[in-house]
């Protein structure tokens, strides 16, 4: 009479004689190869960030009209969008921003739509003539990133920032035609311009004023299709004048007639083509390590950088290789002798390293853990489950590629963390398998299947505990959610795809490789009772004797004792608590902020003595200043809106460094070691300098960041500088800044309207002279056919004359009588104080101080809560400030402090991942209610679960690890791992019982038989951690698992049985002798 068999039982019947079993195997293993050909590869996951800046400009208005009139009424209307996190906005004289920053996720082109009919469907929301311009939206995203950056550089006295400029204009659109390119702009260098530099005292001499001068420029330069003229049957069109084509045509323009001469433009300005007086500039510096990158230059040297980002979907290796390859093709020619090209960021070149530096970890974990199995089992169950694993991993790559991720260091560190798991289904069955061969008996083709059922029910549930505790982190909110997301998705589909296999796959395999061996195993002896008699020592007290009870218990309280220590290494801080350790980067930034109205020329004295600084450091190949504006952003910049810096007293410095492997220190270390001396130089020019390293995950503002809402502007402004002040005092506690602006002068120039009326001058044209001769105004461009971009025809006083204001003043204009006026008679200059930044978060005034955090712990949360603990006593007498971490303040006419950055998304992650890991305790339970129809068992089978605590705090405080979100994700996956083993256990005893052995017989066999498969399964799962422990993001995930599954596999084997042995015993209606 054939047996019954189970659905696992009569899936490996079925397949194990069918030609379609090898066909499945082979189209998985080339489903796996064709997706690592297609998938796109990057160094990190690419989160849909979509934000967006408003720009409204409002000329003339101050601060606080700005902020009335533009900024809050805006934000209401911003505020109805659907999909909107948070809206941040600055209001600036004469211009406001409102950032709109979308939910993690929001698709792109809808989130932008929805902002675009937000603001064009409420035009009216500002009266016409009030002044205000129409706004201007700028959408950001994480495509707006880019992945390479080129510095081009001259040693050629003879060449400066403007040739650069020129030569990298002309390439871009040749870098443009590269498929896949997005976005190609050049930063640094002064545009091209014919500069018309007004001299007062020939404008007098010649009878002429500055607005005659753009009306004269402006008339000559109008060209127009006139119509066409028809004769001889024929129609020709006709066009009426030509651009003004160059410098000469310019000067030689007559402009007006004085004494019956004309009068040229040369006569009354100086005319000159070429750069404009710069705004911004780039410098490219070598450091102690230039010879490695092939960089020959001895100090700085003038230079530019074409950025570089790629299309949606893309992959950035082969965008950023052909980008490279069109410009060797353009040496020589776009790009002359003497022009060098450096890379300063290939985000590509990280990616593919990145990448293959894990894919071959991932080939040398399948293989360490074939080779466990070999040595444990025998060389034909190795193969067998090496071919599994392999078909797996096959299948699961092209599985993540269906689901649309990249080939990442998160996607593949979730196949490397997977191995160990993957293995255990094909490890169980061929086991299993193994164990009934030993047994002597049936033929494999009648054995075979009857084996993989005995352990299938309980594989088929274990599998899908793995995935019940696994699966809920996808769920996690926030940044952090989608960057982890390729962990439990795509070990849960591995862990469904080795469940088909091991039922499918594995006993095929099984009975065509291990038949040779059956007749030599049938004839051997049955299981060594080695482990048998080990159990037996070691169980006995607990199950057998009258003193067993009393042994239970004190093994309960002696466990229970264990965690309780366990867990008291975080309140002592041996174990430190962080986001996410840093990343051993090949890059890292400063930032500077020169106080407010400071020159672009001081701006630029304080960066060079801060890159000498910089260039002292070993470690260092290069080194980029830019002054006046940003270095190109990545991901961090994206976030923390540097793009938008931009202004004479700001500027970044780009450091590189050499390859990781050519250097002892990491990157995080460079970076502590540096800042000591930046931030002496920063402190003597009293400019904030901050070292920003490249963020392990999803970037914040600052790692600490402590928001002040408040009813009064000015009294804000007060509590922030005392936060402030503890900030500082605060050990550990580095690069502090805060929103404020420096006291600055401004001078207001008055214009008496009555007299002016008086005169017949209006105030727009006294408006547009004083902006012409200080700003600068464009009054035309030249048509040149050879430019890309347009030749602005610039009038400006020259720099001299801007340092006096009585210069500016000598400009004119013209009374109703026809008689010239100067400025001088018609204003009154006026010294005020420049009007401050006012900023809002979500419809609420507020202020910020930021900091960094370094020191023996280095993490940020532990300062700020010094912080914290600090503020009451600190501040002045009576002040009231109410602290809130997780909401912002319900009352914003009281004084509050809202804790952001790091803490914010560490809260939301760990806040996330504590209910994801409830959610998959809740199924778990559910998914052995349902197979063992009894509550009280799933509760024993669970038990385990807080052991692993036992071992993942004290293995993080042996190896100096900092636990973090990725030791989070390992003890999530620990619940699943560990449960599976329970379930072996106690099926197992079931079993036993059945079969009629007694209860404490069937719990020492169960302990016995089932800890081979146990303790394989554990070391696959290790060895699978211990070549992601060097990893400095990864290293908490391979701690947990080390440390988690050692520990709580060594408990579970012995806890479990006598635990269960307890439960089965007070259920019996009469306790249960042995």
């Amino acid at each position: 009479m054939t047996e019954k068999l189970g659905i696992s039982g009569r899936l490996a019947r079925l397949f194990l004689d069918s030609e379609l079993t090898p066909l499945l195997g082979l189209s998985a293993l080339l489903l796996g190869l064709f997706a690592v050909a297609v998938t796109p590869r990057e160094e990190e996951p690419q989160i849909n960030v979509t934000m967006a800046n408003v720009i409204v400009p409002f000329p003339g208005a101050g601060s606080e009209q700005v902020e009335s009139l533009v900024t809050t009424p805006m934000e209401r209307v911003l505020a109805e969008i659907s999909g909107v996190k948070h809206i941040h906005s600055v209001s600036r004289p004469g211009a406001a921003v409102i950032t709109v920053q979308f939910e993690v996720g929001e698709e792109r082109t809808d989130a932008i739509v929805r902002l675009y009919n937000a603001i064009y469907s409420n035009q009216d929301w500002r009266p016409a003539g009030v002044g205000i311009l129409p706004p201007l939206v700028r959408p950001k995203g994480i495509d707006d990133v880019p992945v390479l950056s080129l510095t081009l550089w001259t040693r050629d006295p003879d060449r400066g920032a403007h040739e650069l400029r020129q030569v990298a204009h002309a390439i871009e659109a040749e870098i443009q035609r590269v498929p896949g390119t997005r976005n190609v702009y050049t930063i640094g260098g002064p545009d091209q311009t014919v500069h018309v530099t007004l001299d007062p005292q020939r404008l007098a001499g010649h009878g002429l004023t500055v607005n005659e001068l753009i009306g004269s420029l402006q008339a000559a330069n109008v060209v127009q299709h006139a119509g066409t003229s028809v004769a001889g049957g024929a129609s020709v069109p006709v066009q009426a004048g030509e651009f003004l084509a160059d410098r000469d045509e310019i000067a030689q323009l007559v402009v007006a007639v004085h004494d019956g001469r004309p009068v040229y433009l040369q006569d009354v300005a100086e005319v000159r083509a070429g750069p404009d007086q710069p705004e911004q500039y780039v410098i490219f510096g070598a450091g102690p390590a230039a010879a490695q990158r092939g960089v020959e230059l001895e100090g700085t040297a003038p230079a530019v950088t074409i950025a570089v980002s790629k299309k949606p979907g893309e992959n950035a290796i082969d965008v950023t290789r052909s980008v490279l390859e069109r410009i060797e093709m353009l040496r020589g020619t776009f790009i002359p002798d003497g022009v060098e090209v450096t890379v300063t960021r290939d985000y590509g070149e990280t990616a593919n390293d990145k990448a293959q530096k894990l894919i071959q970890k991932l080939m040398f974990a399948t293989a360490s853990v074939v080779l466990l199995v070999w040595l444990t089992v025998g060389w034909r169950e190795a193969v067998v489950v090496g071919a599994a694993v392999i078909i797996t991993l096959a299948a699961t790559l092209f599985a993540s590629w269906g689901w649309g991720f990249t080939i990442n260091r998160v996607s593949l560190f979730a196949l490397i963390f997977s191995i160990g798991i993957l293995v255990d289904d094909a490890i169980v069955v061929v086991e299993n398998i193994n164990r009934h061969m030993s047994l002597g008996g049936d033929s494999l083709g009648e054995l075979i299947p009857r084996a993989v059922d005995e352990v299938g029910g309980p594989t088929i549930l274990a599998t899908f505990t793995v995935i019940a505790a696994l699966l809920p982190m996808a769920f996690v909110s926030g940044l952090m959610g989608p960057y982890m997301s390729p962990i439990p998705i795509n070990a849960s589909m591995g862990m469904l795809i080795s469940l088909a296999i091991a039922l499918v796959f594995t006993p095929w395999l099984s009975k065509r490789l291990l038949s040779r061996s059956h007749a030599a195993a049938h004839s051997e002896p049955g299981e060594d009772s080695r482990l048998q008699r080990f159990f037996e020592r070691v169980m006995a007290p607990f199950l057998r004797g009258n003193d067993a009870r009393s042994h239970r218990h004190k093994l309960y309280l002696g466990t229970l004792v264990a965690i309780l220590l366990a867990v008291s290494l975080v309140v002592l801080q041996w174990v430190v608590m962080k986001m996410l350790p840093f990343d051993n980067k090949s890059e890292f930034q400063v930032v500077v902020d020169m106080p407010e109205g400071t020159a672009l020329e001081e701006t630029g004295r304080v960066l060079d003595e801060l890159a000498a600084s910089i260039a002292a450091l070993p470690e260092v190949t290069d080194y980029q200043i830019y002054a006046g504006t940003s270095a190109p952003i990545n991901f961090n910049g994206l976030v923390r809106q540097y793009y938008l810096r931009s202004g004479p007293e700001l500027g970044d410095i780009q450091v590189n460094l050499v390859d990781k492997h050519h250097r002892d220190q990491k990157s995080h270390e460079i970076a502590i070691a540096a800042r000591p001396a930046l931030a002496e130089i920063g402190r003597k020019h009293g400019a904030a300098v901050k070292v920003v390293e490249v963020p392990p995950g999803p970037p914040v503002q600052a790692p600490l960041v402590a928001e002040i809402y408040g009813p009064f502007r000015s009294a804000q402004r007060d509590l922030t500088r005392e936060v402030r002040a503890v900030f500082e005092a605060t050990p550990g506690v580095v690069d502090v800044d805060d929103s404020l602006e420096a006291e600055s002068p401004r001078l207001v120039v008055r214009i008496d309207r009555q007299k002016a009326a008086l005169l017949g001058v209006s105030q727009a044209e006294v408006v547009q002279v004083l902006a012409a001769g200080l700003g600068g105004y464009d009054a035309t461009f030249v048509g040149t056919q050879s430019e890309t971009n347009p030749i602005p025809v610039r009038l400006e006083l020259g720099v001299p004359d801007k340092a006096d204001l009585a210069s500016i003043l000598a400009l004119q204009v013209r009374a109703r009588s026809g008689a010239r006026v100067p400025l001088s008679e018609l204003t009154v200059v006026e010294e005020q104080s420049w009007d401050q930044a006012i900023y809002h978060k979500d419809l609420l005034p507020m202020t910020w101080v930021t900091a960094d955090a370094v020191g023996e712990l280095d993490s940020p949360l532990y300062g700020m809560f010094k912080i914290v603990g600090a503020l009451p006593d600190a501040l002045p007498p009576g002040t009231q400030l109410e602290q809130r971490f997780f909401s912002p303040p319900e009352d914003p006419y009281r004084f509050s402090l809202k804790w952001d950055g790091e803490w914010q998304i560490t809260f939301e992650t760990f806040r996330d991942m504590g209910l994801a890991y409830s959610v998959g305790l809740i199924l778990i339970y559910l998914l052995v209610v349902a197979q063992f129809r009894s509550y009280a068992v799933p509760l024993v089978i669970m038990a385990p679960i807080p052991l692993t605590v036992i071992g993942v705090m004290p293995g993080h405080a042996l190896l100096g690890a900092q636990f973090t979100a990725t030791s989070m994700i390992g003890m999530i996956a620990l619940a699943g791992i560990i449960v599976r083993n329970s379930i072996l256990l106690v099926d197992f005893v079931n079993v036993e019982i059945e079969r009629g052995a007694k209860l404490a017989d069937a719990v020492i066999g169960a302990a016995a038989v089932r800890a081979r498969p146990i303790a394989l399964t554990a070391a696959a799962a290790m060895t699978g951690a211990f070549f992601i422990l060097d990893d400095p993001i990864f290293n908490g995930l391979a701690v947990s698992l080390i440390f988690g599954i050692l520990v709580s596999t060594v408990l579970t084997l012995v806890l479990i049985p006598i635990l269960y042995f307890s439960y089965l015993n007070r259920k019996a209606a009469a306790p249960v002798r042995p």
